[in-house]
């Protein structure tokens, strides 16, 4: 059986990481790079001329034309932190690698900091990848279902309508030779017409061509000028729906994932970032040893995220 190119591509061993980001002024200049590629531009007037300070061991720099002042790490998901850029650097290292998903409890083991601090670096940098993929659309043929998160709680009620089961829709958009390009998950309020319409709206292009089951709330893609072609699954095995497969396979994943990388899980509160950081990471899966260095991009680009923010489980901070 052939080596699959995307599974067994090389990625950023551990021993580059350190090489890389092994000091706090490598960190710097790694975030000075990303923030600014084509050098310091003040983030209140636009101008280029500036000094830079020294504050607290950190730089600060200083517009020569507005005199405002600010750091590498002002107005970005670092602000305020008081943990070592090298740290951060290895926690973005870690959760951009993990295949499978990676807990708060092992990034708290390898990072050497206490199981909060974990809890927030992992949600914090699951936010930057929620909202970095908030710019993106799907397009072409899309292969769409509807799937759960969670089980039945003992003694309450069995099925789709168990408090502990959390609904939210899987897509996949397909080439012309039926290869997956990107996906996207979302938690919905439920599978309503008007709860796939509003989804459709705001993750589909209107030129779109749905591929779903005979789910009645599917139809409501057409509502924002998406076509649907429904597909009557009946009692068909998937092995004869080859036009689920790619859905299919990337859900079954998803769970596998998230099963694997959690004992318990707060399906209702936090399940729309975690499903949004898989996305993410599907979506690059071409350029693993590029991930780390897009996750720096987008933290940089993500408004700061402060632990009260990040309880409200809202997807934007």
């Amino acid at each position: 059986m052939a080596m699959n190119r995307i599974q067994f591509q090389p990625g950023m061993s551990l021993f580059e990481c350190f090489e890389r980001y092994g000091s706090e002024a490598q960190c710097e200049a790694a975030l000075e790079q990303a923030r600014w590629p084509q050098g310091f531009h003040c983030p209140r007037c636009g101008a280029a001329a500036h000094c830079v300070l020294k504050a607290r061991g950190r730089k600060t720099f200083q517009c020569n034309a507005c005199h405002h002042q600010t750091s590498l790490i002002a107005g970005t998901l670092f602000e305020g932190t008081k943990l070592a850029l090298t740290v951060w650097f290895l926690a973005i290292y870690l959760v951009s690698q993990a295949k499978t998903g990676l807990s708060a409890l092992a990034l708290k083991r390898d990072l050497g900091v206490s199981y909060p601090t974990a809890w927030l670096i992992h949600h914090q940098l699951m936010q930057a990848m929620v909202e970095r993929e908030a710019g993106y659309k799907l397009c072409g043929d899309v292969q769409v279902d509807d799937a759960y998160l969670g089980g039945e709680l003992p003694g309450g009620t069995a099925g789709r309508g168990s408090e502990n089961k959390v609904p939210f829709i899987g897509a996949v958009a397909v080439d012309e030779n039926g290869h997956p390009l990107r996906a996207t998950f979302t938690q919905l309020p439920g599978f309503t017409r008007q709860a796939i319409a509003a989804w459709a709206s705001a993750n589909l292009s209107p030129a779109s061509t749905v591929i779903s089951d005979g789910l009645a709330c599917f139809r409501g893609v057409t509502d924002v000028g998406c076509a649907h072609q429904p597909i009557v699954v009946g009692t068909r095995k998937p092995d004869a729906l080859p036009m689920f497969h790619w859905v299919n396979t990337v859900l079954g994943n998803v769970k596998t994932s998230l099963s694997g990388a959690y004992h318990s899980f707060g399906f209702s509160r936090y399940a729309e970032r975690d499903l949004g950081a898989i996305a993410y990471r599907f979506n690059r899966r071409f350029d693993l040893h590029a991930l780390p260095a897009r996750l720096l991009v987008a933290a940089l680009r993500c408004e700061p995220c402060p632990l009260h923010r990040i309880r409200l489980a809202a997807t934007s901070c």
